[in-house]
């Protein structure tokens, strides 16, 4: 029995769920978010408790029932907390501000960059160099994350660019540190 396609998932009291065969929509106060899971997985709203079940032992259906099982809690969560994403502005003249909906961003081109959000995804500028992504679906907010970092890339020798909160980068060595040995 898979280990993470097993575990119940308890349903928040604010959170509403309907299956309709494959398709689960949950409802919650960040939104509601629907899916349409494979049909051999079987998903059951028992008592509060969400259980989803595999026909077989097969391959396809164990990885299949994880799968199904951790999409599934996301939603939950998502609807009922809600995700984060924090970016972080580091070089000499980053900074964002916020612009009604979207961000305007200082990266050390010639020209500000606007990011407008994605649907269902909330962009906020904390302080002159954060920003933070929020948004009920995990993929949406990582996606939204990952193309405002992707505007200016952490530089592999100096460190600055937009990095997520809490990166770590390894800076490479310059042409003096190779010249030194």
């Amino acid at each position: 029995m898979s280990r993470i396609g097993g575990a119940p998932i308890p349903v928040p009291s604010g959170v509403d769920v309907k299956i309709d065969g494959s398709a689960v929509s949950v409802k919650g106060g960040n939104g509601e978010l629907n899916f349409e899971f494979h049909d051999a997985m079987s998903i059951v709203l028992e008592d509060g408790v969400l259980t989803v079940s595999r026909p077989s032992d097969e391959p396809k259906h164990r990885a299949l029932h994880g799968l199904t099982r951790s999409l599934l809690n996301n939603m939950v969560v998502g609807v009922s907390d809600g995700y984060e994403r924090a970016l972080d502005l580091i070089g000499t003249g980053y900074r964002v501000q916020q612009n009604g909906k979207g961000i305007t961003l200082q990266l050390g081109f010639s020209h500000p960059v606007e990011v407008q959000p994605l649907g269902g995804i909330t962009l906020e500028a904390d302080g002159q160099v954060r920003v933070v992504v929020k948004g009920a679906d995990k993929q949406a907010v990582g996606h939204q994350a990952a193309v405002i970092r992707k505007l200016r890339p952490p530089n592999a020798y100096t460190g600055k660019g937009v990095r997520y909160a809490g990166e770590q980068i390894h800076l490479k060595p310059g042409k003096s540190a190779a010249r030194a040995e």
